[in-house]
């Protein structure tokens, strides 16, 4: 393993002038097709360890939703065409003389997910759940072996630290009305996604909120709410800055026109909006075009040997060590794996640094987070790491 270390030149994002993040919430089609993905690779764990004492091949990361029709009104509403889910990837299926139903378990683990997060929406009725998922090809499944824990592709994955101010009022923001303001708000749905925009030391907020519309009466009742939210949610932006910050909520709706961000289930995809695993938030929860970032989606790939998820997890944690541990501004971390190499010695880990200078201590940090590399898997099946 290359363990390379390089002070960059660059400006720290907190100080650059213009900087974009987005957070797309649990409620988003991209992130409805994550949480599926990983639902079902950690039901295939539980059952493959629970038959064979570890976890076989498998990664279930190409989860596809096609959006339904809807006709939503003050009031109520109703669903006219199921939106389409679609469960794909490679699951190991036969071992020895013992066959699991992989299927089964995977509609089973995706069922259970939307009834767990989704309050208003029938999983028996609004969606249809289809599954394509097969047994992988001989060649990779050959490099698979949990005993060995060798890497399953050639791959990058990254990580940053730490979150800037914006990136965390958007995370946060999110998390808050997701899980605080829907309590006390029925007529909020799940579908919620956050884009901040900071120019200078300003920054403006725009919140696209899927309202429900059998909690909704009226066009009166809507728009208090959208007021009542939008004075709380600056609220809740002083917790995290001092900066000056606007905030809109659903900019696509037209009163005179009639046009309300209105929903039968709280989910946009009951109408015509699409998702797909990977195109949402990376493994800390945020989009953020301004940092470098791996484009492999975490969500579904199974927890032993896929660099694709350990390696942006691991990135993540060394950069906030290194972090915690130096006098730096920003560390980012690039983690290079090589296919049938065992996942605890990467190709090359690279350190960039930003406004500080570090030691050969930073080494010891990538030592010892690749040592317990293995560790992440026990934490990803208790739920304690999420990766969207």
């Amino acid at each position: 393993m290359k363990i390379a270390v390089e002070n960059l030149n660059s400006i720290p994002v907190e100080k650059q002038k213009i900087e974009i993040v987005e957070r797309k919430g649990v409620g988003h089609p991209d992130s409805i097709a994550d949480g599926l993905a990983e639902s079902v690779s950690r039901a295939l764990c539980r059952e493959y360890l629970q038959n064979f004492g570890y976890i076989l091949h498998h990664n279930t990361d190409e989860c596809q939703i096609v959006g339904g029709q809807s006709q939503p009104q003050f009031g109520g509403g109703v669903i006219i065409e199921p939106a389409y889910i679609l469960l794909v990837g490679r699951a190991t299926a036969m071992f020895g003389e013992k066959r699991m139903p992989i299927r089964a378990i995977a509609v089973r683990a995706a069922h259970e997910y939307l009834e767990k997060n989704f309050r208003n929406l029938n999983a028996d009725t609004d969606v249809i759940i289809d599954c394509k998922i097969w047994e992988g090809s001989q060649d990779l499944k050959s490099v698979y072996d949990p005993r060995r824990k060798l890497a399953n592709d050639t791959s990058v994955g990254a990580g940053y630290a730490p979150l800037s101010e914006t990136e965390r009022l958007t995370l946060q923001m999110e998390r808050y009305i997701n899980i605080n303001l829907r309590s006390s708000h029925p007529e909020l749905g799940e579908d919620v996604k956050v884009m901040s925009c900071r120019i200078e030391n300003k920054i403006d907020i725009t919140v696209a909120i899927a309202m429900v519309g059998k909690h909704i009466p009226d066009a009166d009742h809507y728009i208090s709410v959208k007021e009542e939210i939008a004075e709380d949610l600056l609220d809740f932006a002083k917790r995290f800055t001092d900066k000056d910050v606007s905030l809109a909520i659903n900019t696509a709706d037209d009163y005179e026109k009639g046009v309300y961000y209105l929903t039968v289930t709280g989910l946009s995809m009951e109408n015509g909006d699409d998702g797909s695993v990977g195109r949402g938030n990376r493994i800390n929860g945020l989009i953020t075009p301004n940092r470098p970032v791996s484009m492999e989606a975490a969500a579904g790939k199974n927890p032993v040997t896929h660099v694709g998820k350990l390696y942006n997890i691991t990135a993540t944690r060394i950069a906030n060590d290194v972090v915690k541990t130096y006098d730096v501004e920003e560390a980012y971390v690039k983690m290079l794996s090589q296919i049938g190499r065992p996942i605890s010695d990467p190709l090359v880990v690279g350190i960039s640094i930003v406004g500080g200078k570090v030691d050969s201590g930073v080494e010891e940090i990538v030592k010892e987070h690749l040592e317990n590399i293995g560790k992440i898997k026990e934490e990803i099946l208790a739920g304690k790491i999420n990766v969207f």
